[in-house]
């Protein structure tokens, strides 16, 4: 990492290429894993490039930059997600998803610092009482990483068939502790927004 920590910015349409590119290598590192998370893209490129730009396009994707690198991505919806179970979406809450941190960022606890971070906004934001994630099902060691996190395993959606990430885990936002040092900081254009 640089020598002040990542910038976090909300992403536009012309960083397209720059999310595909940090979930590419992420798909890449995952082939040498015993997962099948992402060895495709589901259900075809063409799908996953449209989630992608129509989340760029509401505003709900994020890239930390660390001088001029992207270290790590995350998508944050206050919309209810339709893998959630009808009787869940009572509570408010968002929903992550995306969650990428590149190899050279990976380890020094950036993808946990942008899953509190996702929560505590929202929290503030609307009342959100929950951070949720639905998980790739078959990624066990996935699965640890967000329980490490807080995160409790709330069962596998039967919402929509042969969907690949069906692993349902949620933290409660008040039991987000606050970091002893920033990992990341907000750009100057985004804290403007947060106010």
């Amino acid at each position: 990492m640089g020598e002040s920590p990542p910038t976090l910015q909300r992403a536009t349409e012309r960083d397209h290429n720059v999310i595909v590119r940090l979930i590419d290598a992420a798909a890449e590192w995952l082939r040498t894993k015993n997962t099948d998370q992402w060895a495709q893209p589901w259900p075809s490129v063409e799908d996953r490039n449209h989630r992608i730009l129509r989340d760029l396009q509401a505003g709900k994707t994020w890239i930390a930059w660390d001088e001029g690198v992207p270290a790590a991505t995350i998508t944050a919806d206050p919309a209810d997600s339709p893998i959630w179970p009808a009787e869940t979406l009572r509570d408010r809450a968002v929903y992550v998803c995306r969650l990428v941190v590149s190899r050279g960022h990976a380890g020094l606890g950036l993808g946990a610092a942008l899953l509190d971070w996702a929560g505590l906004r929202a929290m503030r934001r609307y009342g959100a009482h929950w951070v949720r994630v639905d998980v790739w099902t078959t990624n066990k060691t996935l699965h640890g990483y967000y329980e490490r996190q807080g995160f409790e395993f709330c069962g596998f959606s039967e919402e929509i068939d042969h969907y690949p990430s069906a692993a349902l885990f949620q933290k409660a936002t008040n039991h987000i502790e606050p970091a002893g040092r920033a990992l990341f900081q907000l750009d100057s254009a985004s804290q403007r927004l947060e106010l």
